[in-house]
């Protein structure tokens, strides 16, 4: 719908002020970079990358050099006259990011462009692409289903729910300050409880994990059941957690190695489960209790 190929149903889709529903995509400049590149097979990497100068009826000398100018910008130099389908994925999304770049359009649409791409080439690009976009000053608006690529590559972060934006804010603030349920659960390593609000107001607490913990917020939240979240990283096991403000009980009933850290799966005092995420192994066995140190302060009361 902000590229122009789906008229929305209602409402407005506003960019700089104005209202471009109706407005045809080719008065819109905006620039697409699509999921599955869309290189053109019968061109060069120059003429793929030309094709929208010469669209905009761009004098050919003019082209010339606005290509040569992305060529190097992509780090593609000397590769112009190639066919670009013979080139690797992480190129030719390359080709196809010069291409979109380009016109100097107003912003870029970017619909997961990096999925096709294998990990390490995916992780390439992704700073490469943030470099790009710093170089050209050029308005990305980045589609992903990937948690850690979305905080990433973005200056802010929009999560969609059922058609509706739930939370928009910088990367940091989503990622340790969701505000419901739908986005705890969204980004990864994050456990999310169910608590009760004790005595609201002045000195309220929540209750999880079969103790009553300070939280901030609490003291304008209304009774009953409300969920937590707490990152996985916060929950400190053992000694590691001695110096905690609060110190909880669980069982260990798991131990999940994971290469640079090591994931503990523990079930609470009240019978919830939670993750600790630690850098090293703890010495005790599955089945046996573990102490588990918190900061109240990484407690975050939700929305929902």
């Amino acid at each position: 719908m902000v590229a122009g190929l789906e008229e929305p149903d209602s409402g407005r889709v506003l960019y700089g002020g104005r209202d471009l529903v109706g407005v045809a995509p080719w008065n819109r400049n905006l620039g697409m970079m699509f999921q599955q590149y869309a290189i053109f097979p019968h061109m060069s990497v120059a003429q793929n990358v030309a094709y929208g100068l010469k669209a905009h009826r761009m004098p050919q000398q003019a082209q010339r050099d606005r290509v040569a100018e992305m060529l190097d910008l992509i780090g593609l130099t000397g590769k112009g006259d190639k066919n670009a389908t013979l080139l690797s994925g992480g190129e030719q999304q390359r080709v196809a990011l010069a291409r979109a770049l380009a016109p100097s359009p107003q912003m870029l649409l970017l619909d997961e462009p990096l999925s096709a791409l294998d990990e390490k080439i995916r992780r390439e690009m992704q700073l490469e692409l943030k470099h790009i976009q710093r170089r050209t000053g050029t308005t990305f608006f980045y589609v992903t289903h990937d948690q850690e690529e979305a905080l990433t590559m973005s200056d802010r972060v929009a999560v969609l729910n059922g058609g509706r934006c739930v939370q928009c804010d910088v990367p940091e603030v989503i990622f340790t300050r969701p505000q419901t349920r739908f986005v705890a659960h969204f980004f990864r390593s994050c456990n999310v409880l169910d608590a009760s609000v004790q005595n609201p107001g002045p000195g309220a607490a929540v209750l999880f994990g079969g103790i009553a913990v300070p939280v901030p917020g609490a003291t304008a939240a209304a009774g009953g059941v409300r969920g937590l979240a707490i990152r996985c990283e916060d929950l400190r096991l053992a000694t590691q957690g001695a110096s905690q403000p609060i110190q909880l009980t669980a069982t260990l009933e798991e131990v999940v190695y994971k290469g640079t850290t090591v994931d503990h799966r523990l079930r609470l005092a009240d019978g919830q489960s939670v993750v600790a995420t630690a850098t090293a192994r703890e010495t005790v066995a599955p089945g046996e209790t573990i102490t588990v140190g918190l900061d109240p302060a990484r407690v975050v009361l939700l929305e929902d």
